[in-house]
């Protein structure tokens, strides 16, 4: 299966979003530390998310991004086809002209194989993925770095408050 890092980045976000945004939204800075994404990259793909009305963003002191839809209402197959990823196990898709302007003979083959990955995908939500236990020990070894960096680069604990610090 062919998925880039847009894809990729995008479902880590929407994770970190349906872990961290619960109570408030989570600043673009926190998610692209926690999640070692390029903020910049991270905006991007946020402005993609919130087009197909996966995340809704706050402006002002306390802002940030939020999930617009509760984790068990969104796929993991809405966030990536939000990012206009596709999901292609053949890297360049079977087409009509695959083989000599001819289908080659495993077309069915890919098409089928497709299917059943975006399916899974489809019937994967964001909550499904989070009540995984091997997802949890990530997001807590995450956090304990993300309290991390911030202490050691002496920001206060205000700047931290309604944060996970487990």
């Amino acid at each position: 299966m062919r998925l880039t890092t847009r894809g990729r980045y995008a479902v880590a976000a929407m994770l970190d979003l349906a872990l961290h945004g619960q109570e408030h939204a989570v600043a673009l800075t926190d998610v692209a530390q926690r999640q070692e994404i390029s903020a910049s990259y991270l905006a991007q793909l946020l402005t993609r998310l919130r087009r197909r009305g996966l995340v809704a963003s706050q402006r002002g002191p306390g802002g940030g991004y939020r999930l617009a839809k509760s984790s068990e209402d969104i796929s993991v197959a809405d966030v990536i086809g939000a990012v206009d990823e596709s999901v292609d196990s053949t890297r360049r898709g079977c087409k009509a002209n695959c083989q000599s302007s001819q289908r080659c003979l495993a077309c069915g083959l890919w098409e089928g194989l497709n299917r059943r990955i975006y399916g899974f995908l489809g019937n994967t939500s964001l909550a499904q993925v989070l009540s995984e236990s091997e997802v949890a020990e990530v997001a807590k070894r995450q956090d304990r770095h993300f309290v991390q960096h911030h202490v050691t680069h002496g920001q206060s604990g205000e700047s931290l408050s309604g944060r996970a610090q487990s």
